[in-house]
């Protein structure tokens, strides 16, 4: 029996409309939610992903954990999200002037995968599996 029902990542930004920009430009989708305090992308009918000031998690944690803004800039997770067109996927990057940090390339675990950083460092890999 699975108890999961659905994925909900938050990642922690510096500057939510900075990422929010970033985000729309590169899923190529508008928010689902922006209101102050997070953004939400609806990727899947599995997966949110949201953008949440380093200043909002900061007042959840109340200071049992390390400030969240300093690890700002300092990759911190991944996003591997698989796309239905690679090419256009890095042809989106390549025209929003996103640095790529590994090239377009065939990966040993069986994916076509690229990957790149948002503005707050955290890494993103947009993938396709390879047809055999």
């Amino acid at each position: 029996m699975k108890s999961i029902q659905k994925i909900h990542t938050i990642l922690y930004v510096e500057n939510q409309e900075i990422s929010t920009e970033f985000y729309t430009k590169i899923l190529r989708l508008k928010p689902d939610l922006n209101v102050p305090g997070m953004t939400e992308f609806h990727l899947t009918d599995d997966f949110t992903l949201g953008l949440m000031p380093n200043s909002g998690i900061a007042k959840i944690l109340a200071g049992k954990t390390p400030p969240p803004e300093s690890g700002t800039g300092i990759p911190r997770c991944e996003l591997y999200l698989y796309v239905d067109d690679i090419e256009a996927a890095l042809k989106n990057i390549h025209d929003n002037q996103i640095a790529v940090i590994s090239g377009l390339q065939e990966r040993n675990w069986g994916d076509m995968a690229f990957y790149f950083a948002d503005p707050d460092g955290h890494i993103i890999a947009f993938a396709t599996k390879i047809k055999n």
